[in-house]
């Protein structure tokens, strides 16, 4: 009987989730979309990705690539559990689809920025680097976001995110350094 009643509740919060989602979407069509902010949030999505195709480090594109999907994945099942707690949350809506998540972040700012972050002075002491990311990510991009209203901190310290930027690069730093990267036809 419990798991009847569960399937029930569970349906009739789809419901509602499903009527929140046309509320969002209305949002965008009726407020948001003939705004700066819209249009600003749309050229976070397709920029950052048009300089990266530009300026990317050609032989390490696919190392790269999958440090940026690492962290695509890393930065929205942190945001997902973020956001499920109420520990933050984005005013701003870019796309719909997912009305919860301010997208353009995690499809494109974070996985570019980290990619650029690894590929530039590779040489460079890699806590370092990881602390210039995080401090600039953290301290000027969030608070930057906080200030046109894409993002609402709530109580929520940017030295927090700080922390979650450190675990981001390294995270990507890590994979882009296996050294199992061969060939699948390499025979050795």
């Amino acid at each position: 009987m419990a798991f009847e009643k569960g399937l029930a509740r569970s349906e009739k919060a789809y419901e509602q989730l499903t009527k929140v989602s046309t509320l969002f979407a209305d949002i965008v069509k009726i407020e948001f979309i003939t705004t700066w902010q819209w249009w600003f949030g749309l050229a976070l999505f397709i920029i950052p990705w048009l300089v990266w195709f530009k300026y990317k480090k050609k032989d390490s594109a696919g190392r790269l690539l999958l440090a940026g999907l690492l962290t695509i994945i890393s930065s929205l099942t942190i945001d997902l559990a973020a956001l499920s707690l109420g520990l933050w949350s984005y005013p701003m809506i870019i796309i719909p689809l997912a009305p919860f998540l301010f997208l353009p972040y995690h499809f494109s700012l974070a996985p570019v920025g980290v990619m650029f972050a690894l590929q530039i002075k590779p040489k460079m002491n890699n806590l370092l680097k990881g602390i210039i990311f995080s401090a600039i990510a953290a301290f000027g991009g969030m608070n930057f976001f906080n200030a046109i209203d894409f993002y609402n901190p709530k109580d929520w310290s940017t030295l927090y995110d700080f922390c979650i930027f450190l675990i981001l690069y390294y995270t990507a730093y890590w994979i882009t350094n296996l050294e199992s990267f061969y060939r699948l036809d390499n025979d050795s």
